[in-house]
């Protein structure tokens, strides 16, 4: 048996889900999402005790119920990828619609480097395929250790217009030189960071090892920051994403200030739909020193 064939025959599987309608395909991934929940011993723990850490105001069992909801809104957010991967553009155009377009077309028009400050929701894909169908933009790569899906993601991020993807490795510069060519940087910043590029500042009051990267790139580029968010919508209504203003008087001459007020608004957006937060990663891995591991 080819080395690969296990990697290949799920590839195959979760090729034919494409062709299901939506509302059929949402309804296995909640069930997948329940499964997950019940055999994801650790990832469990992990959600558990980032819900623990930033609600506390919430009872044990309202805790235990948002780690369910959430758990199924990933399960979902998994499945719906292969429509992503395989879809029609024309079915993704209805599937993922977007609002505030104009606001990042009226930024490139003017000749300003943008970049999109798109949080960890699990719709995060489908805001990236929703930004691609309409712009040729750019993004940040991290190889996959299975060579079966790292094909599969780098063909699913690259089926539209011409989209650029650069890893850690290119460096700053390749990603200003290209947000300056006119391609929006659709840009994650919300993932826990090692310390020595870490800048801690409260995540749901919590201090979390943050990048100050939003702040740097603004500056070097002379960028402009517009919000990106891609909600789940019910059952088999698909996505929305949406685009906000531009912010003002962002950078400023502290980046960490500016690091702070970027996870207070991300915190404000998780506030609004907390199920769809990526609560799976370990945000609050890295301490401050002195401070003992939470997982």
């Amino acid at each position: 048996m080819p080395r690969n064939f296990p990697s290949q025959l799920a590839a195959a599987l979760f090729w034919l889900l494409h062709f299901l309608p939506l509302p059929a395909l949402a309804a296995i991934g909640n069930a997948f999402g329940r499964l997950l929940y019940l055999l994801g011993r650790r990832r469990r723990s992990v959600a558990k005790i980032n819900l623990d850490l930033c609600f506390p105001e919430l009872t044990a069992a309202e805790r235990e119920k948002l780690a369910k909801d959430h758990f199924r809104m990933l399960g979902r957010s998994i499945l719906e990828r292969s429509l992503l991967w395989w879809g029609r553009r024309e079915r993704l155009e209805r599937m993922i619609r977007m609002t505030g377009a104009e606001k990042l077309r009226a930024a490139l028009d003017a000749g300003k480097p943008v970049i999109l400050l798109a949080p960890h929701f699990v719709g995060l894909d489908a805001g990236g395929v929703a930004v691609a169908m309409r712009f040729d933009s750019l993004s940040m790569y991290a190889e996959q250790a299975n060579p079966v899906f790292d094909r599969l993601l780098l063909d699913g991020r690259r089926r539209f217009g011409d989209q650029l993807l650069l890893t850690r490795q290119d460096g700053i510069r390749a990603t200003v030189k290209a947000m300056k060519s006119g391609r929006p940087f659709y840009y994650l910043p919300d993932i826990n960071t090692r310390r020595r590029e870490a800048v801690f500042v409260p995540f749901f009051g919590v201090p979390a090892a943050t990048t100050d990267g939003l702040s740097r790139l603004a500056r070097v580029a002379g960028a402009v920051v517009l919000t990106c968010v891609t909600r789940v919508l019910p059952g088999g209504q698909g996505y929305i994403t949406e685009i906000g203003d531009a912010w003002e008087n962002f950078p400023t001459a502290d980046a960490t200030a500016d690091t702070a007020r970027m996870n207070a608004w991300i915190e404000a957006a998780v506030r609004a739909m907390p199920e769809q937060y990526y609560w799976v990663h370990r945000r609050f891995k890295t301490r401050p020193d002195g401070e003992t591991r939470l997982y």
